[in-house]
């Protein structure tokens, strides 16, 4: 019996205006094709990980306060099946619980303040900021997207990333924690961004850790809504990289609007959120062809 439960054909668009058909295979039970999109049902382990309890001392007291107990069990369950995973797998350099939660946590908690902010003061009229749907591109292990959907469980979350075994780790854990709010596509940002079905789909798109931010931005802008918001979690100091991307971001149709600093323990120190608004529709023919971006970036 075929483990297959169904497909659908996914039109993207064409350069030239057309569309050429990709189609999305959606599995049970398990990641099968590059492609998938399923959402998971709201299943939560109450076996393993609430022993990292301990680690929440990293966090600033901001993070601290705005998780309840159940949040921070979820986050301590992440925890412990991101570094089971990670003896079999390379989902992150870091081998630590304590530095799990410093390093990837509490960055990736860091900035929902800064992007709640702009998005009440730029976006707020045509959705609330209280249902907000969101894709985190590039999400490998799930940072920040798994972490942002444990602590605002109201918005809905798409985490796109191109690797079939970080897929399958992202399939389990997010079943595990028991987020029903998390879908994830596996598959390229390219790709997805001609897809007719995401194209200009989300109220907000974020990336950390993934490529420069002129590359970034053909990536995460075709999937933001005219209105909506991109946000890039950089370093301390991304000035030289904001003022490479200018081009690109209003070619895409951004623009940058602002560059803050975001709170955080971890152990490089000052982060920066770069936050650019879209306030107008990407022109047709980006995103380029895979790879392309990254090659040539704009």
């Amino acid at each position: 019996m075929s483990n297959i439960d169904w497909c659908y054909p996914n039109p993207r668009f064409q350069p030239d205006g057309s569309t050429e058909v990709m189609t999305i295979w959606c599995g049970v039970g398990r990641l099968l094709f590059p492609g998938l999109r399923h959402r998971r049902s709201n299943i939560i382990s109450i076996s393993a990980a609430v022993s990292s309890r301990n680690s929440y001392s990293s966090l600033t007291e901001n993070s601290k306060d705005a998780l309840s107990v159940h949040q921070k069990d979820q986050i301590s369950l992440y925890i412990s099946t991101l570094l089971q995973w990670n003896q079999r797998m390379n989902l992150t350099a870091v081998r630590d619980e304590n530095e799990v939660m410093s390093r990837h946590v509490e960055d990736s908690l860091s900035i929902l303040s800064p992007l709640k902010r702009a998005y009440s003061a730029n976006c707020s009229k045509l959705s609330s900021c209280d249902e907000l749907n969101l894709v985190d591109v590039g999400s490998g292990a799930g940072l920040p997207g798994i972490i942002l959907a444990i602590g605002c469980p109201s918005w809905k979350f798409t985490l796109l990333e191109s690797m079939q075994k970080r897929c399958k780790f992202l399939e389990h854990v997010v079943e595990l924690v028991g987020l029903s709010n998390v879908d994830i596509i596996c598959e390229r940002a390219e790709n997805v961004g001609r897809s007719v079905d995401f194209r200009e789909a989300y109220d907000v798109a974020v990336a950390r850790a993934v490529a420069e931010l002129r590359i970034l931005a053909e990536y995460c802008l075709p999937l933001v809504r005219v209105g909506g918001l991109f946000l890039a979690a950089k370093g301390s100091d991304p000035k030289e990289e904001i003022r490479h991307a200018e081009k690109a971001v209003r070619l895409l149709g951004g623009n940058l609007l602002e560059s803050c600093n975001v709170e955080s323990v971890g152990p490089f120190g000052q982060r920066t959120a770069v936050i650019c608004f879209k306030d107008r529709a990407t022109p047709i023919k980006y995103p380029r062809q895979p790879g392309i971006p990254s090659k040539k970036p704009l």
